[in-house]
């Protein structure tokens, strides 16, 4: 008998991908309900080196024309995600602040960024605006 195979966990911290992030994540999937929802997406897919999505969930005032993530491949290592508030953001809002704790490795170094990230909602999807390093 086979063992059962585990679903991959949401680099986020939820489950699993499938169940969390991911299904935010393919091209034409529904979008993340809120700005906390998308926030989580946007680290699991820096997690995993999904640019495309990023870029994409990227509000196109300040959106960059690449983010170069298959130069980080190796490099860094992301490894968690801590939530600290979101004001507003929610499904009925234009816009949204979540504020959190991401660690990584760079290099086998530990590293931690904490922004407050904002967030605004234009015809029914978040976009990612800006962020203030804390």
């Amino acid at each position: 008998m086979k063992p059962k195979k585990q679903a991959a966990a949401c680099p986020c911290g939820g489950e699993s991908l499938a169940a969390c992030c991911g299904r935010y994540h393919p091209p034409g999937a529904p979008p993340a309900p809120t700005a906390e929802a998308l926030m989580r997406s946007r680290y699991s897919a820096f997690a995993l080196g999904l640019e495309d999505y990023l870029l994409a969930t990227w509000h196109s005032s300040t959106r960059p024309e690449t983010l170069g993530l298959e130069e980080d491949a190796g490099v860094v290592k992301w490894i968690a995600l801590e939530i600290l508030r979101c004001e507003a953001g929610r499904e009925g809002d234009s816009e949204g602040v979540v504020e959190f704790v991401a660690r990584c490795k760079v290099g086998g170094k530990a590293e931690r960024m904490h922004e407050a990230s904002r967030f605004v909602r234009e015809d029914g999807r978040w976009y990612y605006v800006s962020g203030q390093l804390a």
